[in-house]
């Protein structure tokens, strides 16, 4: 059975008749929580069902998976892919809070999720990604949904030290005539986040058609988009987020863009003092 292309939840209903008795109280603890199971050690898993660690790893292998690492990417590809909106709000709000409360949730989850993008970000990547942005003749940014708003960000920041960047909504087929037409050293950076709109899929694989750079920023190392990109960072969430969570991806685009401003050199003087001028000569900013 191919785990490329059948989810954790088809697979679990496949085997759940050849399960033992511990076995399908796991599979059945992972489906109603998969939420709390996805950040689960092997011990965890097992504590939570009154089972052992033998029984976990055994439970896995049933599943058809290698490694308990690769089930915990099945039960996040899971998460971030089929969880309708209700099963979403569900996991996020099991109970009433007060406000002072629910304030200190919301604002422990984002620090959670940034301080999780800093712990697991890959530097060297990094580096390759400031070099690709700062010499490509041009760079689209393209985000869908929700991961506009953090493509829009990334683009008009972009824009303020480098010229010829370009912000796309994965939904406007008129980005597919801007890509077709693309010089070869351009760039595409595309932002996805969870539960990753078809529509940023087929600009992926038009990208990849075209040749074109290919930079991922992602939620997940479940996202479909992985398989089309050149380079790929993860912002990965640490809760499962109810009507998204964007936060950590601003945290990764600001330290990506701010980082690359010292690359520029003399090009970012000269640069920002065309838009300074700009902005003066067309009254666009207030002055007293």
């Amino acid at each position: 059975m191919n785990k490329k292309i059948t989810s954790l939840n088809k697979t679990i209903n496949t085997h759940y008749p050849e399960l033992t008795s511990k076995g399908k109280m796991l599979a059945e603890f992972v489906l109603s929580n998969p939420d709390k199971a996805v950040f689960m050690t092997t011990r965890k898993l097992a504590a939570a069902v009154g089972a052992s660690e033998a029984t976990v790893v055994r439970f896995v292998r049933q599943l058809g998976y290698a490694s308990y690492a690769l089930f915990i990417k099945a039960l996040r590809g899971l998460i971030d892919t089929e969880l309708t909106l209700i099963e979403r709000n569900r996991l996020a709000n099991p109970v009433m809070r007060s406000d002072d409360a629910e304030l200190e949730r919301i604002t422990n989850q984002d620090i959670e999720n940034i301080r999780a993008m800093r712990k697991n970000i890959d530097l060297s990547e990094v580096k390759k990604i400031r070099k690709i942005l700062k010499e490509s003749e041009a760079v689209y940014i393209i985000g869908s949904r929700l991961s506009y708003a953090p493509a829009y960000y990334m683009g008009w920041t972009l824009a303020k030290i480098r010229k010829n960047v370009n912000i796309f909504k994965g939904s406007d087929r008129t980005t597919i005539d801007q890509l077709i037409f693309a010089s070869q050293k351009s760039a595409v950076v595309v932002i996805a986040t969870s539960r990753y709109p078809n529509e940023l899929i087929r600009m992926g694989k038009l990208v990849k058609r075209q040749k074109l750079k290919l930079i991922l920023l992602t939620d997940s190392s479940s996202c479909p988009l992985i398989q089309f990109s050149d380079h790929v960072l993860i912002a990965p969430l640490k809760t499962i987020p109810f009507l998204g969570s964007p936060t950590s991806l601003i945290s990764l685009i600001n330290y990506l863009v701010h980082t690359l401003t010292s690359d520029m050199g003399k090009m970012l003087k000269n640069h920002q003092e065309k838009l300074e001028q700009a902005y003066l000569e067309n009254d666009i900013l207030f002055n007293y």
